[in-house]
């Protein structure tokens, strides 16, 4: 890989869709100057020019270094006018409707679809399990993982309802999984533990993000039509706390949580191991990727890709709970734009979850104090979705009934930012 100061040449394996031969490589460049990147930890702005946290655009992480076509605001124009001519009061779906409008914006069609879904599971482990900041051993993530591929977890139940497909991803998990039904995408065996030393080096973190955009690009061409996002990595919470009181400027204890089921005294033990392992590596809050790569895990980087993967694919990705949601702050520090592409799910139990949705401008509508992880959030709103779609694609309309259709008012539409 060639490096200079402010660049990555990062190579993305893509085919025919992408404009090239089906084995030929996409060379990727992706800035990383810190005058996109680097903010202010007081103020949050970037050079003191008062800019935006996150990148403008400018620096757009794209196979061919030209953007796509973007959100389309037509779409989401039509799916409004359709939702409102259903025969029911105006906006009486809440949220959900402003779901359905966002994912016809990101498929270019008011005839929203998403008939066809998976979760990617991205499975790694932590080296910050030696300090004793879990209930289990790293040897479970595998044991997980394998049953996955077995079909007998609590994500694969909910998505049988759901009619979504599992996809165990291994990126990182400490020992070798034989057998099919687990993608091979391994970067290496673990984690470096954070408490002593950074977690992985630049050059993995990078290669993490690649591993979730190629995933997104396969699914893509196979017809997929909304990804849920899951991971599985023992200590993943330690981590994924690291990272968010960097990126959010918060004490540790702020953004700490029990995650699986810590006793008070284990909980105060993992917010001194976390606070050491800041101190110790000092990422610099204003570049995403050296945060990751320090404190975070293979599983929050291939999750990261996967949300970069919907901006450069145009696929909406939902977001699970707290693992998920820091590796959707990472891809929204990468590149803003990426978050029109992301549906939240649930607001997680963590605390962390509420500041990262509040940060991202992300409204979850399920509020059930989940702290499963695996992707269980999202299988849920694919449920609720289609349920709504339902409404959206059969319930009959004003002129079918030939009664007259609810109408906005003037102060309802500058809410709501229309002319």
């Amino acid at each position: 890989m060639m490096k200079r100061k402010s660049i990555s040449i990062i190579i993305i394996q893509a085919r025919a869709a992408c404009g090239v031969s089906q084995s030929g490589p996409i060379i990727a460049y992706v800035e990383w100057s810190k005058s996109v990147f680097e903010s202010d930890l007081e103020g949050n702005k970037m050079d003191g020019k008062n800019k935006n946290k996150y990148n403008s655009g400018e620096n757009d992480w794209y196979g061919d270094g030209k953007d796509r076509a973007g959100i389309d605001r037509s779409a989401m124009a039509a799916c409004k006018k359709h939702w409102d001519g259903i025969a029911k009061p105006i906006g009486s779906l809440g949220l959900f409707e402003d779901i359905i409008i966002k994912i016809a914006g990101i498929q270019g069609s008011e005839q929203v679809d998403i008939g066809k879904k998976a979760v990617v599971i991205m499975c790694s482990d932590n080296g910050v399990v030696e300090e004793k900041v879990t209930q289990t051993d790293s040897f479970v993530t595998a044991v997980v993982t394998q049953n996955f591929a077995r079909g007998i977890t609590s994500i694969n139940q909910m998505a049988m309802v759901s009619g979504a497909k599992v996809i165990p991803v291994d990126i990182g998990i400490e020992r070798d999984i034989h057998g099919q039904g687990v993608t091979d995408k391994k970067i290496g065996y673990g984690t470096g533990n954070i408490a002593k030393g950074p977690a992985m080096t630049r050059e993995q973190a990078q290669r993490g993000i690649e591993v979730g955009m190629e995933m997104i690009y396969a699914l893509k061409t196979e017809g997929y039509k909304i990804i849920g996002t899951g991971e599985m990595g023992i200590g993943n919470t330690t981590t994924s706390s690291a990272v968010a009181s960097v990126l959010l400027n918060l004490p540790v204890k702020e953004v700490t949580g029990r995650g699986a089921g810590l006793s008070r005294e284990g909980l105060e033990r993992k917010i001194r191991v976390i606070e050491e392992a800041v101190r110790i590596n000092r990422p610099d809050p204003g570049n995403p990727v050296e945060v990751l790569a320090k404190l975070g895990g293979y599983d929050i980087a291939g999750i990261t890709g996967l949300y970069l993967g919907g901006l450069k694919y145009g696929m909406p990705i939902v977001i699970d709970g707290v693992i998920s949601s820091v590796a959707a702050l990472i891809a929204a520090r990468i590149n803003r734009k990426a978050v029109d592409y992301m549906i939240p799910s649930h607001m997680s139990k963590e605390p962390a979850g509420e500041k990262i949705m509040e940060e991202l401008g992300l409204s979850p509508v399920i509020h059930g104090n989940l702290a499963l992880g695996e992707g269980t959030g999202t299988t849920l709103l694919f449920s609720l979705l289609d349920t709504v779609l339902k409404v959206y694609h059969y319930n009959s309309t004003f002129e079918d009934i030939r009664i007259k259709a609810y109408e906005r008012f003037e102060t309802d539409r500058k809410e709501e930012g229309l002319p």
